[in-house]
């Protein structure tokens, strides 16, 4: 079974089993994937403040037209499963277990800080519209880390699409953003404009987080993490050694970045912090595991 098709029938499944009416992305038309309010989506509604993060942002997650559904109604929604991970943590006054269980800091730490959605991070003004990372957490007096970015992935990496290569103007750009990062620079170079080493990984996205990210802070500042969607067979494997070789090629530029399925962070959770959040780890292993 094609990873995508594998995705959507255990969300539909999960649907079936809360007795959620599913429709189309157009009202009757296509694959009956959709909630009818995004509530039915969530494991918790959107706070106000997440509401405003998605609506400024440049993804359109919430914006449709009747008889369309948003995007972010799709059971398959990268999007609504980032909030249903992420959303959970925003008023919690420490935010060590979420990133211990993103494997991005070590037991025992007590981190603060705040959780957004949909943050812009601009690389220069010549670019109209800056890349949105799906999941940013701002720290507050952490000597290590000042911010935790997080690209999170569902259902894409298996669709038909192909992976999307830089545009050139990107490699135009003052040279002083690619000094520290040659290794990065040369993989910018061999998917230009076109990206035909990847087929799974978006490197291109990716890339541009980096450059937005080293715009804000020192490199040892920040860590990036890709989290995605395991499938089993072809896709998954191929996926998963995609992810590995950018994973190389930004350790060798000293880029913290780090790389974790959706499953294993389940696990980590379930494992050491299931205790007062019974709800909503049942919640994410019903529904995603």
């Amino acid at each position: 079974m094609r990873g995508l098709t594998y995705i959507q029938q255990k969300q539909i499944s999960w649907a079936g089993r809360k007795r959620i009416e599913l429709f189309g992305s157009d009202g009757n038309k296509g694959a009956k994937t959709y909630t009818d309010t995004l509530d039915e989506n969530l494991f918790i509604p959107l706070y106000d403040t997440v509401r405003e993060n998605f609506l400024t942002g440049d993804g359109g997650e919430l914006n449709a037209s009747k008889p369309k559904k948003p995007k972010m109604h799709a059971l398959h929604s990268s999007s609504a499963l980032g909030v249903n991970v992420f959303q959970y943590w925003m008023n919690k006054e420490d935010l060590s277990p979420i990133l211990q269980a993103c494997n991005l800091c070590n037991q025992g730490n007590n981190i603060k800080g705040k959780i957004s959605f949909e943050r812009k991070l601009p690389i220069n003004s010549i670019f109209r519209f800056p890349p949105n990372i799906d999941v940013f957490i701002e720290t507050e007096e952490h000597p290590n880390c000042k911010a935790y970015a997080v690209e999170c992935k569902f259902s894409e990496a298996y669709g038909s699409y192909k992976s999307i290569g830089l545009k050139e103007k990107y490699l135009n750009l003052d040279n002083s953003i690619w000094k520290d990062i040659p290794n990065i620079y040369k993989l910018s170079q061999q998917i230009c404009p076109n990206d035909e080493m990847f087929r799974y990984l978006h490197p291109a996205q990716l890339i541009k987080h980096i450059l937005g990210l080293k715009r804000m802070y020192p490199k040892s500042k920040f860590r990036l993490l890709y989290l995605w969607y395991n499938v089993l067979g072809e896709e998954g494997y191929s996926h998963e050694h995609e992810i590995s070789k950018f994973l190389s090629i930004a350790k060798k530029d000293k880029i913290q970045f780090h790389a974790i399925s959706y499953q294993e962070l389940f696990v980590n959770l379930r494992n050491y912090f299931y205790n007062d959040n019974e709800n909503y780890i049942d919640y994410l292993f019903d529904r995603y595991f």
